[in-house]
């Protein structure tokens, strides 16, 4: 059973003008297209080869000796498809309901949130990932090296945004700040992130 490219959850261009048709055309269609590739190259015929994603890298060690490519393009395969699933045209806004309290109680406001995940993700030095997870004992926000992810580290992700530079350079070019607020302000999925609460 290979691992497929899923669907992105809307239209190339839904997300204009924040992030454009030629940037999900590239990042989509041929970044993240080549990790699929490049896993199903790595199981087939191994006996991951009918492995779920999330099982693989369950199997695989971040940055381990015993096969890095393997974790890095299964973990970039799931970061990729949960990326998209948090954003969604015309996002943004608040939270509400069982989600925004939780916010409240684990960053003081949403507004101490967003000020938060916007300087940890302008602040995620290199190529990364920035989260919103549930741990234990309440909400995080917590950033990743390169392909690495909270599923490897008993963590439940809410929400990211990818911070490697090819996910904002062609509108943003160097600017990441403004690529962040954007992401934030204009398309932020809080109904995604509410689902991913409630599990």
């Amino acid at each position: 059973m290979a691992i497929s490219l899923p669907p992105l959850p809307y239209a190339d261009n839904a997300l204009d003008p924040h992030i454009s048709d030629r940037t999900i055309s590239f990042h989509y269609g041929k970044h993240h297209a080549a990790y699929v590739n490049n896993l199903n190259g790595l199981i087939e015929g191994t006996d991951l080869a009918d492995a779920s994603l999330e099982e693989i890298i369950a199997a695989a060690e971040p940055g381990g000796a015993s096969n890095p490519a393997l974790f890095n393009n299964a973990a970039q395969v799931w970061n990729h498809t949960f990326y998209w699933n948090s954003m969604r045209p015309s996002g943004g806004g608040d939270p509400s309901g069982p989600l925004a309290a939780a916010i409240d109680a684990s960053f003081g406001s949403v507004d101490a949130f967003k000020q938060q995940f916007a300087a940890d993700s302008v602040g995620n030095f290199g190529s990364g990932w920035t989260w919103l997870v549930r741990e234990d004992d309440g909400l995080a926000i917590v950033k990743t090296d390169d392909a690495d992810t909270p599923i490897k580290h008993g963590q439940t992700p809410l929400l990211t945004i990818d911070v490697w530079e090819h996910a904002y350079y062609l509108d943003y070019q160097n600017a990441r700040p403004a690529y962040v607020e954007t992401f934030i302000e204009k398309l932020m999925n809080w109904e995604f992130a509410a689902a991913n609460f409630a599990r």
